[in-house]
Order: C-alpha cells, then sequence, then structure tokens
C-alpha cells in the first residue's frame, strides 16, 4: 500500500471531473481520472499537476467497474476518496440546446428509453461503483464519498411558487435522476455512518460544460469548490448532506 492518499473521479477527462481531478492532486492525492475511453482520460491526466493515473471506467458497464476496483487495490492498495462525477443530462443528440433538453425532459413528453438511459448513468452508475469501491474505502482512515448532484434535484425548490426558472427546468429525465442520486446519498450514508466513511452531495451550480451545451454561467473552477471541500472532510464533518459552496440546499 502506498503512503499517499488515493482518490478516483469518475467522468474526469473533461469539465467538472477534471478540475476535480485537478484539485485534488493540489491537495496531495494520487488521483486517478476515470474515463470511459481510456486515451482521453490518458490526455486528460496529462494536464494534472502531480501525480494523475487513468482509468477506464464505465459506470454502466459492472465489467469495466470490477476492474477499475481489481488495478486500484493491485498497484496501490487503497482508496480515500471516491468522487461519483461521471452523468449525462439526456440520451438524445449531443447538439441539442439546453431549451430543448428541458423540453424533452418533461414528464408528458419525456421518452422512456432516454430516462432509464440516464438513470443508468446518474443512479444505478453511482451504486454500481460505490459498491464495488466500498471494501477499499473500508480500509481508509478517512474514506470519503462524494456524488456530484445539482440544484435542480431540490424537490423543496422545485415545489416553490417563488422559484419559477427551477420550477420551468424541473423534469422526469435529468432533474429526477439527481433527486434520486440524492436518495441514494442518504442511503449510503445512513449505512455506512458507524465505518466513519462519509457520504455526501455536491451542486456544482449552472457550469459552462458539455453537458448543457456549454451554456452555463460557472466556471468550471467555481463549480469544483465543494465537491473538493467534501472531498477534504475533516473527522468532525457532516455526512448525509446536500450542499453548494453557498451552504446547505434543502432536499
Amino acid at each position: 500500500m502506498q503512503d499517499k492518499r488515493v482518490a478516483l473521479v469518475t467522468g474526469a477527462n473533461q469539465g467538472i471531473g477534471l478540475q476535480i481531478a485537478k484539485s485534488l492532486a493540489e491537495n496531495g492525492f494520487t488521483v486517478l481520472v476515470g474515463s470511459r475511453n481510456l486515451e482521453k482520460g490518458k490526455k486528460a491526466a496529462e494536464t494534472i499537476k502531480g501525480d494523475s493515473r487513468a482509468i477506464q471506467l464505465d459506470v454502466t458497464d459492472q465489467e469495466s467497474i470490477a476492474s477499475a476496483a481489481n488495478r486500484i487495490r493491485e498497484e496501490l492498495g487503497r482508496l480515500d476518496v471516491l468522487v461519483n462525477n461521471a452523468g449525462i443530462a439526456h440520451a438524445g443528440r449531443p447538439e441539442r440546446s439546453l431549451a430543448e433538453v428541458v423540453k424533452s425532459g418533461r414528464a408528458s413528453a419525456a421518452s422512456l428509453d432516454e430516462v432509464r438511459a440516464v438513470f443508468e448513468t446518474n443512479v444505478f452508475g453511482v451504486i454500481a461503483v460505490t459498491q464495488a469501491m466500498l471494501p477499499l474505502l473500508r480500509e481508509s482512515p478517512a474514506g470519503r464519498i462524494v456524488n456530484v448532484s445539482s440544484g435542480r434535484a431540490s424537490l423543496t425548490l422545485a415545489s416553490d411558487p417563488n422559484e419559477s426558472r427551477r420550477r420551468d427546468m424541473f423534469g422526469i429525465t435529468y432533474s429526477a435522476s439527481k433527486v434520486a442520486l440524492n436518495a441514494v446519498t442518504v442511503a449510503f450514508a445512513l449505512d455506512l455512518a458507524s465505518s466513519g466513511i462519509k457520504v455526501n452531495a455536491a451542486a456544482p451550480g449552472f457550469t459552462v460544460t458539455a453537458m448543457n451545451n456549454f451554456e452555463g454561467r460557472r466556471t468550471v473552477e467555481e463549480a469544483a469548490r465543494e465537491p473538493v471541500r467534501l472531498a477534504l472532510l475533516g473527522p468532525d464533518g457532516p455526512t448525509g448532506t446536500f450542499s453548494d459552496d453557498n451552504g446547505p440546499i434543502p432536499w
């Protein structure tokens, strides 16, 4: 087992995930850049200052997940932080505008196949990766799991008549998948409370990324702040929370 702490970030070959990986490397971690496409992961890892390594990881492929877990144990012998960042907003044409994606996600119009595809990555993929990495995380003196959620996952805010923009954006595809991810976060936090592993959800905000066809407002540096803060929580830090860099978000 190596002495340096190890962090795995899924979907880290670009965007927020890559920035989270960079920030964790700056904090002294060996960072594993999870990517479905290994070559893209290798190129991303080359842009990180510090100890970084690409690892092939498709969160919708159980064989890929198991292979990644085996490689981490064999090569590094430890895992201290898991950031479940990989996610998709839709399963349609990549060039669709944000307005088109929101419209296609409305409850009355959403394709059930697309809903299933989004949940496969955003919910089931998180469960599968977390379960596979738990044996390693349980051996860490300070295991941390961070699930990258969304402000659009707040049922409280989506139900507030004064939050018109959030209400207009809330749909049965992406938003609902992040609501489910928050429930998964709480379930793991409760289940792992006695182990000392802290499990929290972070909302990065409306960020300029490929996920929203680069129509966001925040930079990836801003978006990475809260996930990284939660990854670095000390022993007195919380578990089972949902927050952004302004503080707690109502469920």
